[in-house]
Formats: C-alpha cells, sequence, structure tokens
C-alpha cells in the first residue's frame, strides 16, 4: 500500500483565530483562560458524507484541546464499561456541537483521537512491545508525528469505483457479483462492538467476517433489499469475502499506524502497526 506524504504532526494546527491564553479575567475569582483549539485534517477529505452532514465537503474539523474534565472521564470506571468514554471525550471536543462523534467515519475519528493525544501528552509514545521474532517484551517509543495519511490512493489496484454518493463499487472475483459497500462510521462501530458483547455474554462464536460484511453491504447487483444483502453474505465464497474486505480497506481514508520497529534484544527489524494500549492516553500510568 502506498503512504500520502502528508504527516500527522503537520495537519493539525493551533488556531491562530483563538484568544492568547492564559489571561487574567473578571470571571469568578478575577481568573479565567482560554482553552486553544486546533484544526486537525481529516482523511476522509469531507468527502464520504450525505449531503447535510456538517462535514460534508470539509477537509478539516476544530477541536479544542483536552482538559481535566476529559481525564475525568477516560478514568471513569462507569462510562468505560459501558464502552463510551472515547466517545464523551470526542463528543466534548468537537467545537461544532452540530457533529455528532458517532457520526464520523471511523479513520476521521481516528485521526482526531491520535491529533488529541499528541496536544494531550506529546508526539512521543513510549509503550510495551513483544518482538515477533524472539518473542521478548520491551519499552519502545513510536513517534505519532510520523504517522501517514492514507487517502485511498490504493484503490485502482482492485478496480474499485467511486460511486460518488459516500459507496464503493467492486466486482467479486469467483461469483462475478457487483457489489456497492460503505464506509463504516463511529455508530457503526458502536453496534458492531455490541453485538460481540452480546455473543460472549450468550457463549456463543463470534462472527467477526460476517458481521463486518453486513454492516458494509449496501447493494448486490444493483439489488438494495434485506434478503439480497443477507443471501451475499450468509453464501459468499470465501475468496470473494476476502477479496470484498480488502476492497473495504483501500478505499478507506485513515491514519496509517505503520512504523519502523527494531528490537533491542535479537535486532530484528520490521514495520508493524503502531500498538494502542492503555498507555496511549494514560503515559505516566
Amino acid at each position: 500500500m502506498s503512504r500520502n506524504k502528508d504527516r500527522v504532526g503537520g495537519a493539525h494546527t493551533t488556531n491562530v483565530d483563538a484568544p492568547p491564553p492564559p489571561v487574567a479575567g473578571e470571571a469568578a475569582g478575577g481568573f479565567t483562560f482560554v482553552v486553544p483549539t486546533e484544526f486537525v485534517e481529516l482523511p476522509s477529505e469531507g468527502k464520504f458524507y450525505p449531503e447535510g452532514h456538517p462535514l460534508c465537503g470539509h477537509d478539516s474539523i476544530e477541536i479544542r484541546q483536552m482538559t481535566a474534565k476529559e481525564e475525568d472521564i477516560l478514568t471513569s470506571r462507569t462510562l468505560l464499561k459501558k464502552g463510551v468514554a472515547l466517545d464523551r471525550v470526542l463528543q466534548n471536543l468537537i467545537t461544532d456541537k452540530r457533529i455528532k462523534a458517532d457520526s464520523l467515519l471511523v479513520g476521521d475519528r481516528n485521526a482526531i483521537i491520535i491529533a488529541t493525544r499528541i496536544s494531550g501528552y506529546g508526539n512521543e509514545y513510549n509503550t510495551s512491545v513483544t518482538c515477533p521474532s524472539c518473542g521478548e517484551s520491551q519499552r519502545y517509543i513510536f513517534d505519532l508525528n510520523d504517522v501517514n495519511i492514507y487517502r485511498g490512493e490504493d484503490r485502482h489496484e482492485l478496480d474499485i469505483v467511486n460511486n460518488e454518493d459516500g459507496t464503493f463499487k467492486v466486482k467479486l472475483p469467483k461469483t462475478r457479483v457487483e457489489v456497492d459497500f460503505k464506509l463504516l462510521t463511529g455508530n457503526d462501530e458502536k453496534g458492531i462492538l455490541s453485538s460481540m458483547h452480546s455473543e460472549k455474554k450468550r457463549k456463543t462464536y463470534e462472527k467477526n467476517v460476517t458481521r463486518q460484511l453486513y454492516n458494509i453491504v449496501t447493494a448486490v447487483n444493483g439489488d438494495d433489499s434485506l434478503p439480497a444483502k443477507q443471501y451475499l453474505v450468509d453464501n459468499i465464497p470465501s475468496m470473494d469475502s476476502r477479496h470484498l474486505r480488502l476492497a473495504y480497506r483501500l478505499s478507506t481514508p485513515n491514519i496509517d499506524l505503520t512504523q519502523n520497529f527494531e528490537c533491542s534484544e535479537c535486532d530484528y527489524e520490521q514495520d508493524m502497526e503502531v500498538p494502542l494500549t492503555a498507555d496511549f492516553f494514560w503515559p505516566d500510568r
């Protein structure tokens, strides 16, 4: 997969129009200051939102920087257990309250999360990594300013067609069926996680592949009915399933978290995806 050379470190900038912090004032106790805001570049460039969505056609979003209030949310056991802590933080930080955090495309959400972490705790991400070669666990520092923005440049590899309405079309290699699919939003992800949680409670096997397909497929050979989509997902050959999931990945604008890792024990070296652990928002834990 090719990489766009735009870096996340250069994709978000402090709002130069914001009032200068901190300044004395006449508020309670005679002291006040303004929390700075910044603009975060959206991997989607606003191209895949429906008409009427506040981000349709906009290539960036303004957020304010994280405060102790958001740290409270991220440490709330109740909110963490419900799986809504990160959504609450994102909703708090977005300055345009018409924008709902769960309506954001997954790649755009990821860009905001990375920018929030950088402005809150810096670009160095020190976390535990297990070497794929020798199995040794070690601390490793990743530079969050060095991640790339992927905008879907590799769609041509699978002859994927942009339908110009937020969906894409691809022909499956084995059945020759034409499938239209959409990009997932935060709300879609919440639904997927909820289904996974329900399956665990019922102690049934997890349906990770078919669940993703159910959520992304919008039409089969032009038929957008539920029976058509269900038939495809329930009967799709593995070769076609893999092709469709790859088509989705190549079409999704996102933050590319791949960075170089070099083991301090055995000198093994490879590109790996930056692991997002508890250290991500709590570097001093």
